[in-house]
């Protein structure tokens, strides 16, 4: 076998071997890509998930909010949650009406300091005071 052709077959099997190498390389490569892309479905599932569940404890607000619209709340007997739930009440306003308990009427939570007339004006039509 004469030199040349030496040199000839041992590029011949690098070329073979460098295609080999190469096939393997895209391969994994590929196989990469296809994980993150399987990432990103994840990641895309659980914010739509999280995004469903922010959308029915809307959903909930909302039915309980025109529940509780019809049937005025009584001021004497409410709990902290239900105080809450009233607009622009806050925790420490729905604390200080449930320390100031009993009422005889609903708007003595403004003649008592308890609550500003403004927010009181919010919320009159929804409370009452039941003796």
């Amino acid at each position: 076998m004469s030199e040349y052709n030496g040199k000839k077959l041992i590029k011949m099997d690098f070329l073979r071997y460098w295609h080999v190498f190469m096939l393997l390389l895209l391969a994994m490569l590929a196989g990469c890509t296809q994980q993150q892309n399987s990432q990103d479905l994840k990641e895309q599932t659980a914010q739509a998930t999280a995004d469903v569940k922010r959308d029915a404890k809307a959903v909930v607000a909302g039915i309980s909010e025109g529940w509780s619209r019809d049937k005025q709340l009584d001021l004497n007997t409410a709990t902290k949650d239900q105080l809450l739930s009233l607009p622009g009440v806050t925790a420490a306003e729905a604390d200080r009406v449930i320390v100031g308990r009993p009422y005889n009427e609903a708007g003595e939570v403004v003649t008592r300091r308890i609550m500003p007339k403004t927010e009181y004006d919010k919320i009159a039509d929804r409370v009452t005071a039941k003796k």
